[in-house]
């Protein structure tokens, strides 16, 4: 029995980065050797074990066959006689298909890779001195998930390029169809990793350039050759704009509902056919109107789709909000349900800010309209609405009416705290 240290644990000690989880492989052994020595058998669709002491994960070397179209139709073979590069061959990437032994005194300690024999029968180091995403074989085309990886993969390296010969594979596997039979659970986990990685913008130019983006978001493709109004640089396209609001998304470093509202604010601008939305309703309308459909398809989170359909109806008027009335303030702040969820509306200002400075020579550009707003929402918190909902109740007033006197009372607090706006309008 062999053990090796092998795909991302390998690749992120290369690359000097910090070794989050290591994964293991295990050369000729079976189940029985394994569940003997200790292990715990955990995995389902093929051979995992736990460590006995450190609980990581040690796979059964395997192989697998394609059998249907997508990511599920696979025959996985693990027995003795799989060898360590057949494991490896049926890796994604080169950076991911090298091996590093592992060196211990007894089968069930702790092991101890060696990388000073690492093993790399596809060039997977120098794919990583010469910062290049390629696939390792025609494998690759089996699995569809594997367009969606190599995407995040490029957000998480943005200096790795493309190899051309796997870009060519990966249009090939959309033109084929295979992204079709991708489940919405597994496009939106790959998808919400991306956009945490470093430059999410990277993902979205891969996915569109493989002809991915536009079978899974054709919302966000369709962005792509929409001019920006003339005093947003009307040299740069709405695509591009979205690229620039998704890293400045990483810059904050916002979290993932903040980056996903970054990511949905501007669909309502994308040429959408009439038959499908008219028209002539505004941008946040009809973005508003087309995240529905991406979330439903995408069986997005609750808190993502939420704070994604505030961002989409009121970021307009959250640009706009140093113009606005203390009345109107209070109005956008019930508008966002910024008194029952602070928290969230201060996400939803914070990628508000994120498309403010998306744009050329905004980047380091103050944004206002978080402070003030943030301002005016503590001082209408600030607001006791109890005393003065009994003493309308005191005077027979019913709901309504007493909504309207706390509402009153909320922008008499909001205008005080900002002396010269007007109060009513």
């Amino acid at each position: 029995m062999e053990i090796y240290m092998v795909g991302g644990a390998v690749r992120d000690a290369l690359l000097g980065l910090p070794v989050q989880d290591h994964d293991w492989v295990v050369v000729g052994a079976t189940p029985e050797t394994l569940v003997a020595q200790g292990y715990l058998p955990v995995g389902k669709d093929f051979p995992v074990f736990l460590h006995p002491d450190t609980r990581e994960e040690y796979a059964l070397a395997r192989t697998e066959r394609k059998t249907a179209r997508g990511y599920r139709g696979f025959v996985v073979h693990a027995e003795p006689d799989v060898t360590l590069e057949q494991d490896l061959a049926r890796r994604d990437l080169t950076i991911n298909s090298i091996a590093a032994p592992a060196r211990s005194e007894t089968a069930s300690a702790v092991f101890d890779p060696d990388f000073s024999a690492l093993i790399d029968p596809f060039g997977g180091q120098q794919d990583i001195r010469d910062k290049v995403l390629r696939h390792v074989t025609d494998a690759f085309r089996e699995d569809p998930v594997r367009i969606l990886r190599l995407a995040r993969f490029a957000a998480r390296f943005p200096d790795f390029s493309v190899a051309p010969e796997t870009m060519a594979l990966m249009q090939d596997m959309v033109e084929g169809g295979e992204v079709d039979a991708l489940v919405p659970e597994r496009v939106w986990q790959e998808l919400a990793r991306g956009l945490m990685e470093t430059k999410p913008s990277r993902m979205l130019e891969v996915l569109r350039e493989s002809g991915a983006l536009q079978k899974l978001l054709p919302e966000v493709a369709r962005l792509w050759g929409v001019p920006q109004r003339a005093d947003y640089h009307p040299e740069v396209d709405t695509g591009v704009h979205l690229t620039m609001v998704m890293d400045m998304s990483a810059r904050l470093q916002a979290g993932l509902a903040v980056r996903f509202s970054c990511l949905c604010h501007d669909l309502g601008k994308g040429t959408t056919p009439a038959d499908i939305l008219p028209r002539h309703i505004n941008h946040e309308e009809r973005s508003a109107f087309l995240l529905k459909d991406v979330c439903e398809r995408l069986r997005v989170p609750v808190e993502c789709r939420e704070m994604a359909d505030v961002v989409a109806r009121e970021h307009g008027n959250i640009h706009r909000s140093e113009d606005f009335s203390a009345a109107a303030v209070v109005r956008l702040l019930e508008r966002c349900d910024a008194f029952r969820k602070p928290q969230r509306f201060a996400d939803v200002l914070l990628a508000c800010e994120c498309d403010a400075r998306g744009r050329l020579g905004l980047e380091d550009s103050p944004y206002p309209q978080r402070t003030r707003l943030l301002e005016a929402l503590a001082a209408a918190q600030a607001v006791q609405t109890q005393p003065l909902a009994l003493n309308a109740q005191a005077a027979g007033q019913d709901g309504r009416k007493i909504g309207e006197v706390i509402h009153q009372a909320r922008v008499k607090a909001v205008q005080d705290a900002r002396p010269g706006v007007a109060g009513a309008s």
